[in-house]
């Protein structure tokens, strides 16, 4: 994959930004959340020990730009703290097209972070002085409905099942949903920020 030029999103409240090494203390912070572990860290952050975790998940986020992933950081604009985490992989691998990923730290979920922050990282996949991206698709297993309320919220449009699709790092399968949203798609409306506890 063509290396990417690293890119910052202003949404106000939050930001979208590199990852840098002085996230990690944010980083095992969200690391000891259980539904991350299972549903983003992969199987060889789970099976590092706890406290290599964080830097084990974050290294190769680092330097995703230079390998052709546009990895953000999703902080806190006030304080730059890490609040989750959104991914735009296998960029070009098809042609136009794009894999979304995203997680938000329990500290900061009820605000539909994770909506707004993949709803922007997707306008940016989509124009011209992005990565002139017509189609970006997700996957999350059934069972993970919070993952498909983002989806859903963030304008990805639920096109199927992929049987037995998703696999756990304890090797158990899942149903997975396949979402995918077009350039040539509504945008969602969003509203205003939710403020943190509502």
């Amino acid at each position: 994959m063509a290396a990417l030029q690293p890119h910052r999103i202003d949404l106000g409240d939050v930001v979208l930004r590199p990852f840098v090494a002085s996230d990690e203390p944010a980083v095992a912070l969200a690391l000891q959340d259980p539904g991350i572990l299972r549903w983003t860290a992969g199987t060889a952050v789970i099976s590092s020990p706890a406290d290599k975790r964080a830097r084990r998940w974050l290294e190769p986020r680092i330097d995703g730009w230079a390998r052709g992933n546009a990895v953000f950081a999703v902080a806190d604009a006030a304080t730059d703290q890490v609040l989750g985490s959104v991914t735009l992989r296998d960029v070009h691998r098809v042609p136009d097209q794009a894999v979304a990923a995203y997680w938000v730290s329990p500290l900061a979920r009820g605000r539909r972070l994770g909506a707004r922050a993949l709803d922007a990282a997707a306008r940016w996949g989509f124009v011209a002085d992005g990565l002139r991206l017509h189609r970006i698709s997700l996957d999350h297993s059934l069972v993970n409905e919070g993952s498909c309320h983002v989806a859903l919220r963030a304008g990805f449009q639920l096109e199927g099942v992929m049987r037995d699709y998703y696999v756990e790092p304890t090797g158990q399968r899942h149903d997975s949903h396949l979402h995918a949203r077009l350039a040539t798609d509504a945008a969602p409306d969003l509203g205003r920020p939710q403020p943190a506890g509502s």
